[in-house]
């Protein structure tokens, strides 16, 4: 029985013994979700190159909208300005016209009466000066008093201003005043195109009666037609007189005009100006309003530069993959700037560091696949 007793206590000691040398589990490495690794295999696959930041010219730039406009002195709006009646033209939107030509015939019974008045001016005015004359001449031999030559030189002086103020009212509807006689008093009135161009608006119709104030047509010189650029606020400092600028239609874009920008606003709206450029070449196919694209290339800069597929996007973030040790690599986040002919303008100092300049997007994918599997 004692014999029994010890066997059964040595098992039991011998397994308290085993169970206290069961391993214990250590504690994992803290992962870096920003560090990737490869086997030679794996960048022998994804052709994997390492190499270092280069300094070279890069093309800067500025994509611009806009639409095309017309000076203000080759927008005419044609009125007439002691109002009446439109009896007559042939004018319609897209007509061209010439400077001097004919576009409407207006009549009203005031150009009668303001003709009536000056021919009566006119024949009052030759009756003052011979009485002023014949008023001097008395005066001089003492056979009137100078109270009465002053009344007459008064009445002279008085006529002509009224003469000439009804000449320039006949001008205003364009009747010649020194062609005007008894016999050629007319109730119509010509209107006449004061530039070369075209009509962009036709806003009457015949017999209709229009006041100083209405217009009756718009005109366009299209010939000296400018192109208006919207530029933000950030990119006003980058513009100057001078600059060439390349416009095109969202038609076709790949007709190209050159522009020079002749005037930068300096007034910021809604954090935004304007730019104004001039085309070099007139071209009919251009019509005020037209919207356009414009692209502003600014001077080589020398910049630090990476082959444009060494930066990879994620997140809304640009970054490169810094290699840290042999087939090591970690996703360093960077700032780019312009892309040109295959090159990153890089402003993160990179200087000195081994950077994946092919394979960075397969780095990419195999990073986030790797964290999204752990």
């Amino acid at each position: 029985m004692k014999h029994y007793l010890y066997i059964g206590a040595l098992t039991v000691s011998m397994t308290f013994a085993c169970s206290s040398r069961e391993p214990k589990e250590e504690p994992k490495a803290p992962i870096n979700e920003n560090e990737v690794s490869l086997t030679a295999e794996q960048a022998k696959n994804i052709d994997l190159k390492i190499g270092q930041v280069g300094f070279g010219e890069i093309n800067e730039t500025l994509k611009l909208q806009g639409r095309i406009d017309v000076p203000p002195q080759n927008l005419v709006s044609v009125s007439i300005p002691m109002g009446g009646y439109l009896k007559s033209t042939k004018m319609l939107p897209g007509t061209q016209v010439s400077k001097g030509q004919i576009i409407a015939v207006m009549e009203d019974p005031q150009y009668i009466q303001l003709q009536q008045d000056y021919l009566n001016i006119h024949n009052r005015l030759n009756f003052a000066t011979k009485e002023l004359a014949r008023q001097q001449e008395l005066n001089a031999s003492k056979a009137n008093s100078d109270k009465t030559l002053q009344q007459v030189e008064m009445e002279y002086k008085n006529l002509k201003v009224e003469q000439t103020a009804l000449a320039e009212k006949l001008k205003l509807i364009n009747v010649n005043a020194a062609q005007l006689n008894e016999g050629k008093i007319s109730k119509s009135v010509k209107v006449y195109s004061p530039i070369n161009g075209y009509v962009s608006k036709v806003n009457v119709n015949i017999g209709k009666y229009v006041t100083p104030s209405d217009v009756i047509f718009e005109l366009v010189n299209p010939t000296d037609i400018h192109l208006n650029l919207n530029v933000f606020e950030k990119d006003l400092h980058k513009l100057g007189v001078g600059q060439r600028v390349m416009a095109y239609t969202n038609v076709k874009p790949d007709k190209k005009y050159q522009t020079e920008v002749i005037l930068v606003s300096h007034n910021v709206d809604g954090g935004k100006s304007e730019v104004h450029c001039h085309f070099e070449q007139y071209d009919k196919s251009l019509v005020p309003g037209m919207y356009m694209n414009a692209e502003l290339q600014f001077k080589n800069r020398k910049v630090q530069v990476l082959p444009e597929e060494a930066v990879v996007s994620f997140e809304n973030k640009d970054y490169v993959f810094v290699e840290i040790a042999t087939r090591k690599f970690s996703m360093t986040e960077v700032q780019v700037g312009e892309v040109s002919e295959g090159k990153t303008e890089v402003a993160t100092d990179l200087k000195g560091k081994k950077i994946v300049v092919k394979g960075a997007y397969s780095l990419l994918m195999k990073l986030k696949n790797t964290i999204e599997e752990e």
